[in-house]
Formats: structure tokens, sequence, C-alpha cells
């Protein structure tokens, strides 16, 4: 398979996660590696976590948890499968700093901890203007 990093094409990364417009949270691709990743997103005001011009808190979460959906999804697209439903099995941990707005450009980096039988556990950091905002730690799981 063709490796196609870094990418902000809205049709393939759409086609790397099982979201579909309104819910998508991830629009870009830059880093891979088997336990790792950094993906990107950037805040509309038409989201549907937005209130107020303030991207919410469970938007944060949903955009870490896609961000690791993404990571399972580039992996099968390198195997030439289709990617796996997924979901959020636990949130052990949950930190926001700041919450950002619409306009803002977030960052986030996922390393897998561990992986077994389709359960995975990941840190994620999420980034905005090159800062830490929120950190999170949380299991994922694949149908």
């Amino acid at each position: 398979m063709e490796n196609r990093l870094p990418t902000s094409d809205n049709g393939f990364i759409e086609s790397l996660i099982p979201q579909r417009f309104p819910f998508v949270m991830v629009h870009e691709l830059t880093e891979f590696s088997e336990n790792h990743l950094v993906s990107g997103f950037e805040i509309k005001e038409d989201n549907i976590f937005v209130q107020d011009g303030i991207f919410q808190a469970s938007g944060v979460i949903e955009h870490q948890a896609q961000s690791v959906a993404l990571h399972t999804g580039y992996k099968y697209y390198l195997l030439g499968k289709e990617a796996p439903t997924g979901y959020i099995g636990a949130i052990k941990s949950f930190e926001a700093e700041v919450l950002p707005q619409t306009g803002d450009r977030l960052i986030s980096e996922v390393t897998i901890l561990n992986e077994v039988m389709g359960v995975t556990l990941v840190d994620i950091v999420t980034r905005l203007n090159g800062h830490i905002i929120a950190k999170s730690q949380m299991k994922t799981a694949v149908k």
C-alpha cells in the first residue's frame, strides 16, 4: 500500500475512521508508526461540540478517541484491509487545562501503551499552539 503521509485529504481521512459528518473530529494525519500517531483537527464554528465559540471537553475527548481510531484505520489501510468499527471502552483519566475556541487547530499525539485482543490502552496529549491543553488515558476496543 502507498504511504500517504502527511495528509489532510478529508476523503482519505474519513475512509480510515467509522465516523461521518457532522461527527468527524480529525482532519489530518501527519505521523504514524506501530505505536504512535499525530493527528490534527481544526475547529469550525458549526461543529456540534462548539458552544458559544468554545469547543467543549466532550469534543476534545471525541477528537482524542478518533485519533486512536485513525491509528487503527491507517494500520488496516497499510495492510490492505477495511478498518474495523471501534468504541471507547473506558476513560481512565482526562485533564483539560484549556478549552479551545473556534478557529483553533488541535494537534494530538497518541502513544499506544498496550494492545491485546482488540483492546488498546493509549496515552493521548493534545496541544494548541505547541502548549499542552489536554491529556488522557483511555482504552478503546474494536468489534
